[in-house]
């Protein structure tokens, strides 16, 4: 019941952030995924989540598919499934994607063990362990219930378990994270699906509007970036007022204060889009920007979608030099790394500045993300012989 009640109340925040005709998108997008999940088909691996946001689709619809086109059999649910625990007799391996610890995971996990299954827990970021929602500033936002939710960490029972030995990620700083706690921890990157593909192919194809403007984008994701963006606020405000053919466009749910000193001429608000939508939207800009907090664990355990993204068709990005934008981004070739703000405002001016570079960079970005970043090219050995081991047992 929680589970559900905290389903409603980030659906309520979303659609007030959205607004109502594309909040009805966005909730039907969402409904027919989670609707969808009941009916599970049958296979050998067996991916569960609680949520149907883009944390979910990325690390259990995606990661589904580049098991498929590798040949395994998968389906997918999630841990609201009533029948969850029948499932049990089904498959071979449970792969647990941040799954909150309900009676339905209970029972699972119980069978599961019983029967000698493999059981893997995968994250993309630090919910798993509460002594870290210091670091998280949205936390703080969150009502009682929700809280209550996170408080113990999602999915820690789990992850804990000492009948679970591997864990899979998206990123070498989580990575390390996991093997702290004993596991063996495999790397399995954020990639695109054949369908994300395919759609940013047909729009990078589409000529781009030219209204004399360069447009510069953030795009915030979930409402947890509020003090990402402030890490580079200051310097965008410079860059706006220094250039007058600059615009920039704020996508998504970001708290902008009211007496904020940008230009309003210049700035465009776009609110929350479906992930088809997202694309479109992208490739409207020209330049696009990944500020983190430097420090804060939760940012650092962030992956690089925010660089894959945009670069699938073709915006160069200008992002923050942490650990994980500095292993994905190759500095200067196919985008910007940044860690101050004279670095920041003197990458943001070389590519507003120069068409030809911005062009350069976001043809090599594309290029790399086709190669290393879509299913359709996907590569991960490692990955994909510890799970036919797993089924042969």
């Amino acid at each position: 019941m929680k589970s559900f009640i905290v389903k409603i109340q980030k659906a309520w925040r979303m659609w007030k952030k959205s607004g109502f005709f594309r909040g009805i998108g966005i909730g039907l997008e969402y409904a027919h995924t989670f609707l969808s999940a009941f009916f599970v088909g049958s296979g050998d691996i067996l991916f569960i989540s609680t949520g149907v946001g883009d944390s979910a689709y990325y690390r259990t619809h995606n990661i589904a598919e580049e098991l498929e086109i590798h040949g395994f059999k998968v389906a997918k649910t999630v841990s609201d499934n009533p029948n969850l625990s029948k499932l049990a007799n089904k498959f071979k391996i449970f792969i647990l994607h941040r799954t909150v610890y309900n009676k339905n995971i209970k029972k699972l996990i119980e069978k599961a063990k019983q029967q000698k299954k493999e059981i893997i827990f995968d994250t993309d970021d630090l919910v798993h362990d509460p002594q870290y929602l210091t670091h998280m500033d949205y936390f703080k936002k969150m009502s009682k219930i929700e809280q209550d939710e996170y408080r113990n960490g999602i999915g820690a029972e789990i992850v804990n378990d000492p009948y679970v030995k591997v864990c899979t990620t998206t990123v070498s700083y989580l990575a390390d994270k996991l093997k702290e706690k004993g596991k063996r921890v495999i790397i399995v990157p954020n990639k695109f699906s054949e369908h994300e593909l395919n759609l940013a192919n047909k729009i990078f194809k589409k000529k781009k509007n030219n209204d004399g403007f360069v447009k510069i984008i953030y795009s915030s994701g979930t409402l947890s970036h509020n003090k990402d963006f402030a890490t580079i606020r200051n310097v965008i405000v410079d860059v706006l007022k220094k250039h007058r053919n600059v615009k920039l466009l704020l996508m998504g749910p970001l708290d902008v204060p009211d007496d904020i000193s940008f230009p309003k001429e210049q700035v465009k608000i776009i609110p929350r889009v479906s992930r088809n939508e997202l694309y479109a939207q992208l490739y409207r800009a020209d330049i696009n920007l990944v500020p983190l907090e430097i420090g804060n664990p939760f940012c650092e355990s962030k992956s690089a979608i925010k660089f894959t993204e945009s670069s699938i068709v073709g915006v160069p990005s200008v992002a923050v030099r942490n650990r994980t934008f500095s292993e994905a981004i190759s500095d200067g070739v196919d985008g910007f790394l940044a860690d101050n703000p004279e670095e920041w405002m003197n990458k943001i001016e070389r590519l507003i500045e120069d068409e030809k570079l911005r062009k350069e960079m976001g043809k090599n970005a594309r290029e790399k993300i086709i190669r290393q970043y879509t299913n359709k090219n996907s590569r991960n050995d490692e990955y994909y012989q510890y799970i036919k081991s797993k089924i042969k047992e």
